[in-house]
């Protein structure tokens, strides 16, 4: 894993260290990828918790979705906290992140999805193919800013040697995984807790894996993985989104008195998909968001089979999957909530431990 330190070009929080740790030698933990994202954490959690309802009542009311299960259950609270907190989240990590760090590119990517998911929360002035385009563009921009023109390098269960990809394919092979990933966890928002707690432990998992795992050469090196250089880095900046997700959720627990809307599952999806890119493995959106995928992006296959083939499937099942169990199977909103996360949290575990033993 690259290292914060004198022998490095880090201008964040590194200068501290190098110059005043041997004044106070606790300061040399900035110097500590772990010590960086556990702060980070706790910053963007304390800062969201504080500001985010002293804010929320700028933000546009819900008026309620058509079609969807209780939704006269949030008409007229706070919708768009995403605006509030995936600005907490950008501030916060232009402090713990280093400078140099690619994946602070992405962060025009983030506040471009965030923006419109805000304008379609405010004004609901977008059609479906509208944002699907949109969608793509800040996709594939996500995807140039990581990949560039030095390709991907790619891996996967049961393969054991990397597949090392050029840009005119890993470019729009990233994108698809990033369109899918924003659009399945749009998909999935709609219950108290439940998108931002699916979210929230995906990304952490994910942050998890690129600094323990794949950010790591002697682990990566002993389950035959390539190795990221840049996984401490993308640690960071998921553990301070998590933070911001986790102070969120603190009023999002049903009853709910906010709601984050397009403007917060938004960027959420395009943070786990570029999570998901950064580890090599596309197989890692449907392992560690394998309920967000089967929520939200099962209703994107259906609805695109049955418009553009002409062909009715799943005719009996209502989508998104949480409108089926309250509607259909009488589950409530916080029975949707725990059973989704607990089926989320044993798949993810079960599914990436296997993953990285079958090389």
């Amino acid at each position: 894993m690259r290292r914060i330190g004198p022998e490095s070009d880090e201008p964040m929080l590194s200068w501290i260290s190098v110059t005043l740790g041997h004044v106070w030698g606790p300061l040399r933990l900035l110097n500590s990828f772990f010590f960086l994202a556990a702060t980070g954490y706790a910053v963007a959690a304390l800062a969201t918790w504080l500001l985010l309802p002293r804010l929320w009542g700028q933000l546009a009311t819900d008026r309620g979705r058509a079609f969807a299960v209780n939704a006269d259950q949030s008409v007229g609270k706070p919708v768009g906290a995403g605006l509030i907190f995936v600005a907490i989240f950008c501030v916060t990590a232009l402090i713990f992140v280093p400078f140099n760090a690619a994946c602070l590119r992405t962060l025009p990517l983030i506040a471009a999805a965030t923006l419109v998911g805000y304008l379609d929360d405010r004004r609901g002035g977008f059609n479906e193919y509208q944002l699907a385009v949109m969608d793509a563009i800040i996709a594939l921009g996500a995807s140039i800013a990581m990949i560039g023109i030095h390709g991907w390098v790619m891996w996967l269960p049961g393969w054991k040697a990397a597949i090392p990809l050029s840009s005119w394919l890993a470019i729009p092979l990233a994108s698809g995984v990033i369109w899918l990933s924003i659009n399945a966890t749009n998909c999935s928002d709609g219950v108290d807790g439940v998108s931002g707690s699916l979210t929230g432990t995906a990304i952490l998992i994910l942050g998890g894996l690129l600094y323990a795992v794949i950010g790591n050469d002697v682990v990566a090196a002993h389950l035959h993985i390539p190795t990221n250089p840049q996984g401490g880095d993308w640690a960071i900046m998921a553990f301070v989104m998590v933070g911001a997700v986790s102070a969120y959720l603190w009023y999002n627990a049903p009853p709910s008195l906010v709601l984050m809307g397009d403007a917060g599952s938004r960027p959420l999806g395009l943070m786990i998909g570029m999570l998901v890119v950064a580890t090599g493995n596309p197989l890692f959106l449907l392992l560690v968001g394998s309920v967000l995928v089967l929520n939200g992006a099962t209703g994107l296959a259906k609805v695109a089979i049955t418009r553009f083939l002409k062909i009715r499937v799943l005719s009996k099942i209502r989508f998104p999957l949480h409108d089926h169990c309250r509607k259909n199977l009488g589950w409530s909103n916080s029975q949707v909530l725990v059973r989704f996360l607990l089926l989320h949290l044993g798949l993810s575990a079960l599914l990436v431990i296997l993953v990285l033993k079958i090389r």
